[in-house]
């Protein structure tokens, strides 16, 4: 694995340092003319002491991606793990889940059943409506409360625009993309209406994926030899006529926004969004690849539900002099979540029906004012509210009857206040500072229900408050060099998932509520280095190191004086969420950019980081969210017709003996050793894309993935990836 990357890497180095550099970009701007806005402001790169990566418009149409999980990917910093095909939960810096933020037009997506296991939320966001993706790496808990500690993903979309004169604006554009792993068929439209003081933006789009298609050549323990199917009453275990394909993984998706905006003077900006996103019911296939003692399939199904989310958010901006504040932002939203689960034992007649619905309430209120030209405060509120309800239904599908069962969570609210202040100050043309507090109030209720286990504890009450900071410096001693340092604290309180879900996180094994939770905390120091050789070459380092104390991990636990009960017919261990462990992450980020003559450019990014964390007994063990060395390489060439872009992507192995302890017992996923023991092979993969510009209104992109047709699972995934994938896609503009 190592001499195909080092191969990749000097070739690459040899083509671009080959070439005299040509219409390069000055350095200043290279280092510090971005203009982000994940912290809620929209700022300079040069007044912001962490490491932020943006991905554009632009890098969105030419690498198509299926969905938003796959986007975060082109930035070739965040891991992305996937359980299933509508799936992705991203890991950044040794964190994952629960521990990183989602923001949607600055509205936190995280509600309070986002658990520590793998999560899919991600995909019900639309790539195609997606304005820009910018994610901040490291503690973000001053301005976005919990849950921030690994990072935050900021996604902005796609915003009204309005017309430039007297005369009604009209523009938009329509998508239709295909592609051969998964047999994908994707359509989208949008169109933006501006006149001079209204706008609105609609956005529709539609995908329809097949079975994904894995590659030829790779681990045959990832061969999907047979597969569970219905017949006339009965669970019939079916070979598969062909091995590389992944049954069942299909599904679809639909997403829809609409967006309004007026503007009736320069002071006043009012802004309405509805986001709608819904998928069909899909499999969850790495459940469908456990099998039971006799080396059969356990299940006989076990799907998600469709997943549903729906956004309103009002955005108000206001200009003012007062002393208060130079501008106001209320940000009011509501949000709906609905997910499920339907499992059924293989040839039992018994179905489990699990839903949980999530109605989020949020109020912002962000100020900014400029207390000197050196001097600038942002402060603000916030509330949040998560009502959590969860039901449970037992079918019997040969019986067609229909019961109560047990819900997965308790009916529970959980409620969110925080109130922030940040600062930034221009200490010399040359440096800044920049230094943050927040305090945050969090309250959980919880009511269980005893009909079904026998807790010995009706209901969970948590009022507590956390105080978290941050404080960093931005050097620039020239304009080729960008020194910056940042520390700060982040926690994570607990949520409605850690105190009270009951299910089979493994084989043998039954996680039980515990309501006697506290939050857990996060320090963070990080050191972030940029310089310009001449003009064309860029090289960034970024070195980490976090500690998590009072960790919210999973371990063994007791009910009512037992250390094992019977779950879903099986004798498992008891275990619970707990206060029990410290853990710490520690890593580094690199890049390159090298722009060439004639349109040719050359990057590589690369990504190292190592976690452990506590066990029962004192020892240590890796931790599950540290995603082995990683990185992507790529050679693109642009001009005004045609983008190329020649990428080599790759990922280190994971042994068993660097395997969290709770990844051994999951051998279904992972490829065996000549030990027998599970671990996560190495993988590459070479891929080509391209976009041509057929006229002003028409484009054309088309890609060819996975080109030497890799056969590969990325670690902790439960889904291996697409084999070879010929991509197809037009774009029409108006």
């Amino acid at each position: 694995m190592k001499n195909y990357i080092s191969f990749f890497v000097l070739l690459c180095s040899f083509f671009a340092f080959s070439q005299t550099a040509q219409d390069s970009i000055s350095s200043s701007k290279e280092l510090s003319e971005v203009i982000i806005s994940a912290n809620r402001w929209k700022q300079n790169s040069k007044e912001v002491p962490q490491k932020v990566g943006v991905i554009t418009t632009r890098n969105v149409a030419f690498h198509n991606p299926q969905t938003a999980a796959d986007l975060l990917t082109l930035s070739g910093k965040v891991f992305m793990q996937k359980s299933q095909q509508g799936g992705g939960s991203p890991m950044i810096r040794g964190f994952a889940t629960n521990r990183l933020v989602y923001a949607v037009d600055g509205v936190r997506m995280n509600t309070a059943i986002f658990r520590g296991g793998n999560i899919q939320n991600v995909i019900s966001l639309d790539p195609f409506a997606t304005e820009s993706t910018e994610i901040v790496f490291g503690p973000g808990s001053v301005m976005y409360g919990s849950d921030a500690i690994g990072g935050v993903m900021s996604f902005q979309t796609v915003s009204p625009q309005f017309a430039t004169s007297k005369k009604t604006a009209v523009s938009g554009h329509a998508v239709s993309r295909f592609s051969t792993a998964n047999n994908e068929k994707t359509g989208h439209f949008d169109v933006n209406v501006g006149w001079t003081k209204w706008a609105s933006v609609t956005s529709i789009s539609s995908n329809d994926f097949g079975d994904l298609k894995m590659g030829s050549h790779g681990p045959e323990e990832y061969l999907r030899p047979f597969y569970v199917q219905r017949q006339n009453g009965v669970d019939v275990v079916v070979t598969n006529e062909d091995p590389l394909v992944q049954k069942p993984t299909a599904y679809s998706q639909i997403n829809v926004m609409q967006k309004l905006r007026f503007k009736p003077n320069e002071k006043w900006d009012f802004q309405y969004g509805l986001h709608f996103s819904e998928t069909s019911s899909y499999s969850r296939y790495d459940r469908h690849i456990r099998y039971n003692s006799l080396g059969l399939p356990r299940y006989g199904a076990f799907n998600y539900g469709p997943q549903k989310w729906t956004m309103n958010n009002l955005n108000v901006t206001h200009q003012s002099n007062s002393k208060l504040f130079d501008e106001m932002v209320l940000r009011l939203a509501h949000q709906f979540f609905e997910e499920s689960r339907i499992s059924r034992n293989i040839n039992s007649p018994n179905r489990d029906i699990r839903t949980e619905k999530v109605n989020a309430y949020s109020i912002n209120i962000d100020f900014s004012k400029a207390i000197s030209l050196t001097h600038k405060a942002y402060y603000g509120v916030e509330y949040v509210l998560n009502d959590v309800n969860s039901t449970g239904i037992n079918q019997n599908i040969v019986a067609g009857t229909s019961q109560a069962g047990p819900s997965r969570y308790p009916q529970a609210t959980w409620q969110s206040m925080g109130v922030f202040l940040n600062n930034q100050y221009l200490v010399t043309d040359k440096t800044s500072l920049q230094a943050g507090l927040r305090y945050n109030k969090y309250i959980l209720k919880a009511d269980f229900d005893t009909t079904f286990y026998p807790f010995p504890f009706t209901e969970a009450n948590i009022d507590n408050g956390s105080l978290t900071g941050s404080a960093g410096i931005v050097f620039r001693p020239t304009d080729k060099w960008l020194i910056s340092s940042n520390i700060a604290t982040a926690f994570r309180s607990p949520n409605v998932d850690d105190v009270g879900k009951v299910f089979d996180s493994e084989p043998g094994s039954v996680v039980i509520p515990n309501p006697n939770l506290e939050a857990e905390y996060a320090y963070n120091v990080d050191l972030n280095v940029a310089k310009m050789f001449g003009k064309s070459v860029k090289v960034d380092v970024s070195t980490y190191y976090t500690l998590l104390d009072n960790a919210l991990v999973r371990r063994d636990f007791t009910l009512n004086g037992a250390s094992e009960i019977v779950y879903d017919g099986e004798l498992s261990q008891v275990q619970a969420i707990q206060n029990a462990a410290k853990a710490n992450v520690y890593g580094i980020q690199a890049g390159v950019e090298v722009k060439l003559p004639t349109g040719f450019r050359f990057s590589t990014d690369l990504n190292f980081q190592k976690g452990e964390e506590e066990l029962d007994n004192g020892d240590k063990s890796p931790s599950r969210h540290a995603a082995p060395f990683f990185g992507i390489s790529r050679v693109a060439y642009a001009n005004s017709k045609v983008d190329l872009e020649l990428n080599f992507q790759f990922s280190d192995k994971v042994a068993f003996k660097d395997l969290a302890e709770e990844e051994k017992g999951k051998k279904e996923i992972y490829a065996l050793d000549r030990n027998g023991n599970p671990y996560s092979p190495s993988w590459y993969t070479l891929n080509l894309k391209s976009m041509y510009k057929l006229t002003e209104n028409f484009m054309l992109t088309a890609g060819f993935e996975n080109i030497t047709d890799q056969r590969y699972r990325p670690y902790s995934s439960g889904i291996v990836a697409p084999g070879k994938n010929f991509v197809l896609s037009v774009r029409a503009t108006l």
